[in-house]
């Protein structure tokens, strides 16, 4: 049985009569085609990805597994529709941490039509994009059985200072995150950001591949950064993974480095980084 997920944290859900991504219990996630020729892009994207030999194979790991394409029920009641079938990122965890963070310091692409264009420039000048090169789009923080989740308004979210995502990227290793004024503690960073199977480790991998890769470049493209914050606080291994999602503006590399991409998740490198070194 198909069900909105649990622990979505950006984009359209599949809730109150929406169209949005689906679950199932065998751990696949169906994300149903966007309007305009961007679902069947995403399509053409991940058939790539697969077919192409010189992407290597600890590389690969940062995307999700793809399962081709499926006619599904759509979550809106509109019937039978296209959904991509990708794997359930989320799938096993029972009490994650999430965030959603969109790379780059402009997030159209190269001949985007000028509707598309103004609205994007808007959105990276009034949120950290332009200051940072990355913006969160959307979180979802564990902090215990007795208060459950933080989990912030998107467009809050989304309009945040530089300074303030600082604090929030904090906020996501500390046992203390229920509200924006809360004084981040840190105390998770060294086990969830550091350690040779942690989430910098595992960033700086990915750069040194954007360091190289001239076969995509990618636009308006997320990082996805979890890990099980319940099994952190018992002292065990947080799991903590980053995964590349969505993919409906990528184009051909040319032989060129993604430099807008690249400059993005360097600066995300940098702010946790500087918060292993300081906590």
């Amino acid at each position: 049985m198909l069900k909105a997920p649990e622990h979505q944290v950006a984009g359209h859900e599949a809730r109150h009569g929406k169209l949005g991504p689906l679950v199932d219990d065998s751990g696949r996630f169906y994300k149903p085609f966007q309007s305009n020729e961007r679902g069947s892009a995403e399509v053409e994207f991940y058939t790539s990805l697969s077919s192409n030999t010189s992407i290597p194979d600890h590389i690969r790991g940062f995307f999700p597994a793809f399962y081709g394409t499926e006619l599904v029920e759509a979550s809106d009641g509109s019937g039978l529709q296209p959904h991509l079938v990708l794997q359930d990122l989320n799938v096993g965890r029972v009490h994650p941490s999430i965030m959603d963070i969109k790379i780059g310091t402009r997030t159209w692409y190269p001949q985007a039509p000028d509707r598309y264009f103004e609205k994007c420039l808007k959105k990276d000048r009034e949120t950290s994009t332009l200051h940072l090169g990355f913006r969160l789009s959307g979180l979802k923080f564990y902090e215990s059985e007795d208060s459950g989740y933080w989990k912030p308004d998107r467009k809050s979210v989304m309009k945040l200072s530089a300074e303030d995502v600082t604090s929030v990227l904090k906020k996501f290793v500390s046992t203390k995150t229920f509200d924006f004024n809360t004084v981040p503690d840190c105390s998770l960073a060294s086990v969830v950001f550091g350690g040779s199977t942690g989430i910098l480790s595992q960033l700086r991998e990915l750069k040194a591949w954007f360091e190289d890769q001239t076969i995509f470049h990618f636009y308006s493209c997320s990082l996805l950064l979890m890990y099980d914050k319940e099994k952190t606080l018992n002292g065990n291994n947080p799991v903590a993974e980053v995964k590349m999602i969505d993919f409906a503006h990528v184009l051909q590399g040319r032989g060129v480095i993604d430099h807008n991409f690249l400059g993005g998740l360097c600066s995300l490198i940098k702010s946790i980084d500087d918060i292993l070194k300081y906590s």
